[in-house]
């Protein structure tokens, strides 16, 4: 079927970064763009796109105007600035998977996400129930929304199954946060997705 041949097309392209180090969540990036990092983009912010004047200007409008819209124009700009940022927000969430949805990667997001919401759990009957949907749903070789992890990672995690926890897919997720974060952030925020949104929130505070 279509969709199975472009997600294992997708997950052979993306297999490529998954060895690279990993950038722990919440650390401070190097001194350079989130777009530039492999230098064959156009960098958003050294178009001094927008200067803080507008965006503080905008901020006050809404405030005015009661405007209750999500996101807003620093929102949106925000992403561009954090990946982490954009993963903590759920407008952030829904537009980075739109993205991933039409790269038929979206199921990198869905992992991430349920690995977040594992570490929560604290009571072992329903840790074990969910990490074992976890397993099939996305670890398995046999499943259809399989992510892209490496042999080394593949093996702990069936290590724990015997006796699992809130963490044991903590390394994975860590792992398909990096391939997130170096593969797919970069295209999305040069994408018709985010631009058009960024565009649509420029216009409604012009607008305000």
């Amino acid at each position: 079927m279509p969709r199975s041949v472009s997600g294992v097309e997708m997950r052979k392209r993306q297999a490529a970064h998954i060895e690279a180090p990993a950038p722990a969540p919440g650390q401070p990036r190097p001194n350079t763009c989130c777009l530039c990092w492999c230098g064959c983009c156009k960098c958003l912010w050294n178009e001094d796109r927008m200067e803080r004047s507008e965006r503080q200007t905008c901020k006050m409008d809404s405030i005015e105007a009661g405007d209750e819209q999500h996101p807003t124009l620093d929102e949106v700009l925000s992403w561009a600035r954090s990946f982490e940022l954009m993963l903590r927000s759920l407008e952030g969430r829904e537009v980075f998977r739109e993205f991933l949805r039409s790269e038929y990667s979206e199921d990198n997001l869905l992992f991430w996400l349920a690995c977040d919401e594992l570490k929560t759990e604290t009571n072992p009957a329903v840790v074990e129930e969910k990490a074992r949907i976890i397993y099939e749903d996305y670890v398995s070789i046999l499943s259809p929304k399989e992510v892209s992890l490496d042999s080394r990672v593949r093996e702990g995690i069936n290590q724990s199954l015997a006796e699992p926890s809130n963490l044991m897919y903590e390394e994975a997720q860590l792992q398909i946060y990096t391939l997130m974060h170096r593969d797919s952030y970069p295209r999305f925020l040069n994408s018709s997705v985010y631009r058009d949104l960024l565009a649509s929130r420029r216009r409604t505070c012009l607008d305000t």
